[in-house]
């Protein structure tokens, strides 16, 4: 199993990526909150808006990264436990967001239109939006799809990195990272683990 992952980790690295800004500090403010992102649902949405009592949740993701949507019975990948973080974010008055920076395949397999296509078919219960131009992403210094950036009730990133320790299998997941920061978050209580590695497909920017 963790062969696999690995063997994953390795297939993600070999695609060509630009050289990126510095990832987004600890603290920090989120950027681009009241910049609007059109949603699969024909509407436009800004962080702010889409923000909670306690804070957001925000996971770059895409339609067709194996860690995101699988690959056959060899990994589940992450998105089957997007809509489990959803309801813990609702219970917490977090709000969340899948945020699609795929702009070198949104003539493709991240058109706004695939987009839909694979939300309605993965059952997702929170708000998916497009980033044009991947200009959150670079704000952001995301990388890969997924990429979890989670801030508090005053917009500051309180965790970024990955879901959990395990893309191949919930039921063997030993850490569960994000699960556990937004629960101390929204607890008023420090985050014991604030950053992780996030692991996963690059996000597909256009080169320039």
């Amino acid at each position: 199993m963790k062969s696999l992952f690995l063997s994953l980790a390795a297939m993600a690295m070999l695609v060509a990526a630009p050289v990126l800004a510095q990832e987004q500090a600890l603290g920090e403010k989120a950027p681009m909150i009241t910049a609007p992102l059109m949603g699969i649902d024909g509407k436009a949405n800004t962080l702010l808006d889409l923000k909670g009592d306690n804070g957001l949740l925000v996971i770059f993701s895409c339609n067709t990264c194996p860690f995101v949507v699988g690959n056959a019975h060899k990994t589940e990948g992450w998105e089957g436990r997007y809509n489990g973080l959803a309801e813990l974010a609702e219970s917490l008055n977090i709000g969340m967001v899948l945020v699609n920076s795929n702009e070198a395949k949104r003539e493709g397999d991240d058109s706004l239109p695939a987009m839909k296509n694979h939300a309605m078919e993965a059952g997702y219960t929170m708000p998916y939006v497009v980033d044009e131009g991947s200009k959150l992403a670079n704000a952001c210094g995301a990388r890969t799809t997924p990429h979890v950036y989670l801030y508090n009730s005053n917009l500051e990133l309180a965790y970024r990195g990955a879901i959990d320790d395990n893309v191949n299998r919930a039921e063997e997941v030993k850490e569960r990272y994000l699960d556990m920061a937004m629960r101390r978050m929204a607890e008023g209580k420090k985050i014991k683990t604030t950053e992780t590695k996030a692991v996963g497909c690059s996000i597909k920017r256009v080169q320039r």
